[in-house]
């Protein structure tokens, strides 16, 4: 059979892994279809391609089709997320001011304590914080607002929060334009090696599960294009499940780093596929577990509830009606198109497209198609549970 092209959008994160997997080691042409992969220098870059038709397809900052529902972000096109490429995966920083200042004020900077993190730096900024974060619509804005919002510094009225494209945040820190930044790896781990930066904590310190980057298609060319849609669909889930197995981190490691990816030497963007991280100059590690997850925990599931938690977190910053918001939210979150296209694979798929989100502390077995799923914790550092609505 003669492959079907398609062109996807990307930029260059470790994130995005699971679209040059598929690409390179074969899972897409298993699925007789080849990837033409289009890397692009910001996400406003990557919506645009999408959105006008340039490419077919893209490795998308998960609130982002979510926004375009909600008539956000200007682009009238409707946006759907037919499965999750990527959970977790960002990394809080300071500028190295900042971490001192955090230090004499005592903070270990032990990586994993959310609040204490949090609590230390709104205790040593005397000034209103300069955030940067790669796009208006994005987890990271929203791990950002929702952490620092539950420890009393109400955002965005007490943050000024600046768009940086990711490869440019280090520069930014250098230059003082920001005091601090969420960003997906490596580009965290760029300030640490440029020496203008200390990582804070890990985005799974504020939300244990968060879906970072989903693959997203234009609505009307899902409808069009359904078998094309469900190769591209097993390709990426056939790639994730190849990224859990336990020697797969060396080899995309070696894989991302080339050329018309990432760039960047292994070593860098292995520290992100392992969770071995290093977070300041001096060499100090910290070992995250889950740091980025790309199938373990149908992590690649979209569930409905995650969607609709992002429609009443950008409806509260906003000032959009938050019962609206969360109806048009749940539609972006394609579970029926994932479950159609993982139907003939032998993936394990939750017997509901919705959940509890924050319920999970520990490793939890729920109903699913075969009876073998687990989920993985997926609790908030403040200990709050988004229970969805049921219509």
């Amino acid at each position: 059979m003669i492959a079907a092209q398609l062109s996807v959008g990307f930029l260059p994160l470790v994130d995005a892994a699971p679209l040059i997997v598929a690409h390179e080691m074969g899972f897409a042409a298993e699925e007789s279809i080849a990837l033409d992969l289009r890397r692009a220098p910001s996400w406003s870059s990557v919506r645009d391609l999408l959105t006008f038709g340039r490419v077919d397809a893209a490795h998308m900052l998960s609130p982002v089709p979510v926004a375009a529902a909600l008539g956000l972000g200007g682009t009238g096109t409707a946006l759907s997320a037919v499965s999750v490429l990527s959970v977790n995966g960002d990394c809080i920083g300071v500028s190295n001011t900042l971490a001192a200042k955090l230090r004499a004020h005592g903070h270990d900077f032990g990586f994993r304590d959310a609040r204490a993190a949090g609590e230390a730096l709104i205790a040593v900024c005397d000034q209103p914080l300069r955030l940067g974060v790669p796009f208006p619509f994005s987890m990271h804005a929203e791990l950002l607002y929702y952490w620092l919002s539950a420890l009393g510094l109400p955002a965005p009225q007490s943050v000024d929060i600046r768009t940086v494209p990711p490869s440019l945040m280090a520069d930014a820190l250098k230059e003082g334009e920001i005091d601090a930044f969420c960003v997906g790896e490596p580009w965290g781990s760029m300030a640490v090696e440029n020496g203008v930066g200390t990582l804070l904590l890990p985005g799974n310190a504020i939300w244990k599960f968060a879906p970072e980057k989903v693959l997203a298609v234009r609505s009307d060319w899902a409808a069009a294009e359904p078998d094309l849609l469900g190769r591209l669909i097993r390709a990426t889930w056939r790639a994730g499940r190849w990224l859990a197995e336990p020697g797969a981190p060396t080899l995309a490691a070696e894989l991302l780093s080339r050329k018309e990816y990432l760039d960047l030497p292994p070593e860098i963007l292995d520290r992100a596929l392992t969770g071995r991280m290093v977070i300041s100059s001096q060499g100090e590690e910290r070992s995250v577990e889950g740091f980025v997850e790309f199938h373990r925990g149908a992590a690649n599931f979209p569930w409905r509830s995650q969607a609709e938690w992002i429609g009443m977190q950008l409806a509260a910053r906003t000032g959009l009606d938050r019962t609206a918001a969360a109806r048009a939210a749940r539609g972006v979150f394609r579970s029926d198109l994932y479950r159609e296209a993982l139907g003939p694979t032998r993936a394990d798929l939750p017997g509901a497209s919705s959940k509890m989100e924050g319920a999970l502390s520990d490793e939890t077995a729920v109903a699913s198609v075969g009876g073998r799923l687990f989920l993985g914790p997926d609790s908030f550092f403040d200990g709050r549970i988004f229970e969805p609505s049921r219509n």
